[in-house]
């Protein structure tokens, strides 16, 4: 059996962060999804999975209730549940940075198609960082990318102060998993006086997706945060690093 996986976030106010809460629970039960969502007054940030059609009414709520566009989300799949259990978390932010003056939805960097990214990340004049942890670099990453060495992505604000200068590095390109995490680093670099910030559009997923691996400028597999452990281009299935 395939099982479809919906990975999706959005920075949007959530008025009533509690209800929300119990709908999601109210609906992944009714249609046997598993997977994790946290909430957030912020936003929603999550994956799931389940049978097709149970994902599509999901994806269907989420685009009528909270206006999730194509951008907003990403579909893969797993040969068997990826997921052991279903949790629907109230946090502070649905990624978790400890910067009270980042909202994402004021201003983010600007966003680079994967068909760009690698002419992007080949100029000299561009700054290349991973914002990922650094277990997740060792497993794979994109040529001539800076790796911050962070544990968690509550010290990557600490690498940009101590590590980056926006006289000296004009131009930065970032990327993460999916790309949440680029909105509010771009967004802190924007505040921090970095003028010109890029970040992968859909994050490594979806260059993974779109891009052919005889084309592709990543080396490793891409960690995803479920039983699947990695996945490798065109999103297949993986356990341990690409050879």
């Amino acid at each position: 059996m395939t099982f479809t996986v919906l990975a999706f976030y959005k920075f949007t106010p959530i008025d009533n962060p509690i209800l929300t809460q119990y709908a999601f629970k109210a609906f992944t039960k009714r249609y046997d999804i598993l997977g994790t969502i946290l909430v957030a007054e912020e936003g929603i940030n999550g994956t799931i999975s389940g049978h097709k059609e149970a994902i599509d009414l999901f994806l269907s709520h989420l685009q009528g209730s909270f206006n999730f566009e194509e951008k907003d989300y990403k579909f893969s799949t797993a040969q068997e549940a990826p997921f052991p259990k279903m949790k629907v978390k109230l946090k502070k932010e649905i990624v978790t940075m400890k910067q009270d003056h980042v909202h994402p939805r004021d201003n983010v960097g600007t966003y680079v198609e994967p068909k760009d990214w690698n002419d992007l990340i080949a100029r000299d004049d561009v700054f290349v960082i991973d914002t990922r942890n650094n277990f997740e670099v060792q497993m794979g990453t994109f040529e001539n990318a800076h790796d911050p060495d962070t544990e968690c992505f509550s010290e990557f604000p600490d690498y940009v102060k101590n590590r980056l200068n926006p006289e000296k590095h004009k131009k930065i390109a970032m990327f993460c998993t999916g790309g949440i995490r680029c909105e509010k680093a771009s967004n802190y670099m924007l505040q921090a006086g970095f003028e010109e910030v890029f970040h992968l559009k859909g994050g490594v997923l979806k260059y993974l997706e779109d891009i052919p691996k005889s084309e592709s400028k990543w080396m490793g597999s891409c960690f995803v945060f479920d039983d699947r452990v990695a996945l490798g281009h065109g999103l297949k299935e993986i356990g341990e690093i690409e050879e």
